[in-house]
């Protein structure tokens, strides 16, 4: 994949789809930094940890100064708590909206400088939340929609120095899975709807930015992969009385 020595920065990368993002580039050979507000409760091999909040513009400007060179920058810290809309304010919604929209904006603006003297790469890790219904989570699917537009404006704003892409994706048996799907009979039954039969492993996902991030995704630009296992099946299926003699 050509990514021997290139240094990849992973926000958010020291657990599930971050730790499998930053585990993925160190195996392709490169070099690894991962930042988030606290560090990995498990050493992450072939990365390199430091703190950051992406909350703060400064931290995050200074964060990137401080790199000599920056080739890959992986958008994805993100996530929200379940909370329907008329349980909180509009302020707390915002909080999501900006964690998960306005930080990887504020990263990759840091960056860019970077990215553009090499001919890099931005990843976004975008979720299919962002194109349907997300009850509970109305502000974070509002916020993925906004970062997959972020992402296809940045393309084109950015081109031919750095190209920007975005992998939206479903659903991914992380280590916390059992939390959100019941235990792992609830992760076998949603695995049953998925057509792939599973849920996405967090070296999925890596593996998938490993070849955005490569030289074999050099004419892919302003794209956005569904990494879903097919989607969800229609409801209707199930609901329709279906004549199978005809």
């Amino acid at each position: 994949m050509g990514l021997d020595g290139k240094v990849v920065v992973v926000t958010g990368g020291t657990r599930g789809v971050g730790a499998g993002v930053a585990k993925a580039f160190a195996e392709a050979g490169a070099d690894v930094v991962v930042c988030a507000r606290r560090p990995p409760e498990v050493p992450l091999p072939g990365a390199e940890f430091r703190a950051l909040d992406l909350r703060d513009p400064e931290a995050v400007r200074a964060f990137f100064t401080a790199l000599p060179r920056v080739d890959v920058l992986v958008n994805n810290a993100g996530g929200t708590p379940y909370r329907r809309l008329t349980d909180a304010d509009a302020g707390r919604h915002a909080r999501v909206i900006e964690l998960n929209l306005v930080a990887p904006l504020t990263a990759s603006l840091a960056a860019y400088e970077q990215l553009r003297r090499v001919r890099g790469s931005v990843v976004m890790i975008g979720s299919v939340s962002g194109g349907r219904p997300s009850p509970g989570s109305a502000a974070y699917g509002a916020a993925k929609a906004g970062l997959e537009s972020l992402a296809r404006s940045m393309a084109v704003e950015w081109a031919p120095e750095v190209r920007v892409n975005t992998l939206v994706v479903g659903m991914v048996r992380t280590e916390l899975a059992h939390l959100h799907y019941g235990g792992e009979d609830g992760i076998a039954s949603v695995s049953r709807t998925v057509p792939l039969g599973r849920l996405a492993e967090p070296a999925d996902i890596g593996a998938a930015a490993v070849f955005l991030a490569s030289d074999a995704a050099a004419y892919v630009s302003g794209a956005s992969l569904l990494l879903h296992g097919g989607g969800e099946r229609p409801v209707f299926l199930d609901a329709a009385t279906v004549n199978k003699e005809a």
